[in-house]
């Protein structure tokens, strides 16, 4: 009897106990948080007052002002644009399927390089402005300034409303002529199915894309520098780097993390734990309505009028300034900053995916609350603004250099130095601490598409769990895995608000190359670093949407 309840009990703990790997992960992820909380106890003299007066009152009411702008228009661009491709037929819809989601491609700091340069005194539009009417003067006529907080607000908008877009149109996809057919048998056509039958539907998913840009808005840094708008983010760098108080950035840092929280609280209370799908068996896609003569007109430029602002004028800013500087393809700085890139995000994507894969082999055998809250913070990196994480791994990092460095004198007489945190290891570990959660629902999307026949074969056949996981259904996970890689590498290639922090001295990578040049007025001299990254970035965007496309076409 004994035996017996000494066997439950061990069930019992299996079942609900959590894998040592999960712990590590969610240890290694939860290092910046907690160092950071410890570095924002320290002494900061006599800045903290000076920003508590001067810095914080503006920059919180700046960037609440930033948030609710950019909330407000890439959930009118995201939502509109998604109804209307999903709904609709009108010339230039499948064009506008993919086309819609390129601006995803473009890093928010090089979008606004392009329209500074676009919608600057001497850009195109306010050229052909003082062409047509004549004028000598910026005084003679008025003109938007980009440099602006309304110019924030539209550069981060053209560039963050794909989020909503995915989100909302994968819903309105998925809804079912059922749904639609039961909304228009009820009464409800066009406007009003759209607002009281598909939109409160979308609920969920527009607090998700929503949430996702906003996350985004709080990560930029070079973007609200180079237009003039001092935010949170701002804050943090300028209080580091030009106050010299680490400390004071750490305690700014800790409120835009509970900034992050809150906003991440919100998003699934929105949701109130509800979900709303179709169910994939029988399910019909709703048929697309056939627009003619000045709708379908209408339908293509609301389609056509994202992609043209946050893509193609960015592009060709950026091509323009590249054809004229050609010859520096070749430079030496140049091939160094593309080198040092490839490289980080190469063994960036390697490590998240390896460690996503370890994660996901853990969450087979993990159970319970505690489970859950593992699982929980091995994810919380990418609601973490850079600059939050690249200070906690930074100070944490630097300890243990310190610590390791005084041992190794101590024994053998040997200093180790800045092991860590003085080489591109802490690029490295922040960038995987911050895409973990993108490699890990990539590889976990992977996984929900296998029946889990294959795994129960193996264990007829005498393999563990692991072992038939390693062994039967890896191989089947290549997609996921190479798809896991790509978003990785995509994304370490673009991160700049990390990277300027943490980066060794001389260690330049594409993105601080133009960050840097664009910070000295030389936009032109970084357009081709700019425009590889561009390039790279648009590689996973139009893999994805075409291979939404192909799932459609599938359904039908």
């Amino acid at each position: 009897m004994k035996v017996s309840a000494a066997k439950d009990l061990r069930n019992a703990v299996g079942q609900t106990g959590v894998s040592p790997i999960a712990w590590v992960i969610a240890a290694l992820s939860l290092v910046p948080v907690v160092s950071l909380l410890f570095l924002a106890f320290g002494d900061t003299g006599e800045v903290w007052g000076h920003l508590l007066t001067n810095v914080l009152p503006r920059s919180i009411a700046t960037t609440a002002t930033l948030m609710a702008g950019v909330a407000a228009c890439v959930a009118v661009v995201g939502i509109g644009t998604a109804w209307l491709v999903s709904r609709y037929e009108f010339p230039g819809r499948a064009l506008a399927h993919w086309m819609l989601v390129l601006p995803l491609a473009i890093p928010t700091y090089i979008s606004a390089y392009c329209f500074v340069e676009f919608l600057g005194y001497t850009g195109p539009l306010q050229t052909l402005v003082r062409g047509i009417g004549g004028f000598k003067s910026p005084s003679q006529y008025w003109f938007p300034e980009v440099r602006s907080l309304p110019g924030a607000v539209f550069v981060l908008s053209v560039v963050l409303y794909p989020y909503v877009y995915l989100t909302c149109r994968l819903l309105f996809e998925v809804q079912g002529r059922a749904v639609i057919e039961a909304g228009r048998m009820l009464g409800a056509n066009g406007y009003r199915l759209f607002r009281e039958v598909a939109l409160p539907l979308a609920r969920p998913a527009v607090a998700a894309g929503i949430a996702l840009a906003l996350l985004e808005t709080l990560n930029d840094i070079g973007a609200v520098e180079i237009l003039g708008v001092r935010t949170l983010t701002f804050s943090i760098f300028d209080t580091w780097l030009n106050r010299s108080s680490l400390a004071g950035a750490a305690q700014i840092a800790c409120l835009l993390l509970v900034v992050s929280g809150l906003l991440l609280h919100l998003e699934r209370r929105s949701r109130g734990g509800r979900g709303y799908a179709m169910k994939q068996a029988g399910f019909v896609a709703p048929s697309r309505i056939r627009l003619v003569g000045a709708r379908a007109f209408y339908a293509a430029i609301a389609c056509a009028i994202p992609p043209l602002l946050g893509f193609i004028i960015p592009v060709l800013v950026m091509l323009r300034f590249a054809i004229s500087r050609a010859d520096q393809i070749m430079q030496p700085q140049l091939q160094q900053a593309a080198i040092n890139s490839i490289l980080v995000a190469s063994i960036t994507a390697i490590a998240t995916t390896v460690a996503a894969l370890a994660f996901l082999v853990a969450l087979r055998s993990m159970r319970g609350t505690v489970a859950r809250l593992v699982q929980q913070s091995a994810t919380l990196g990418y609601a973490i603004p850079g600059s939050v994480l690249a200070i906690g791994m930074l100070f944490a990092l630097t300890r243990f250099d310190n610590f390791l460095d005084m041992l190794m004198r101590q024994q053998f007489g040997l200093s180790t130095g800045l092991l860590l945190s003085g080489s591109a290891f802490i690029v490295v570990y922040a960038c995987s601490v911050r895409f973990f959660t993108i490699a890990h629902s990539a590889l976990d999307a992977g996984h929900q598409r296998l029946s889990g026949r294959e795994a129960k074969a193996g264990r007829t056949l005498g393999r563990t769990a692991t072992q038939a996981f390693f062994l039967i259904e890896l191989p089947l996970l290549k997609g996921a895995i190479l798809t896991s890689m790509l978003l990785v590498f995509v994304e370490t290639m673009k991160e700049l608000s990390a990277t300027i922090f943490l980066r060794p001295f001389n260690f330049p990578t594409l993105a601080t190359h133009v960050y840097e040049l664009s910070s000295r007025a030389r936009f032109e001299d970084a357009a081709i670093a700019a425009l590889f990254i561009v390039g790279l970035g648009a590689i996973p965007v139009v893999l994805l949407s075409r291979l939404n496309q192909r799932d459609e076409r599938e359904k039908k």
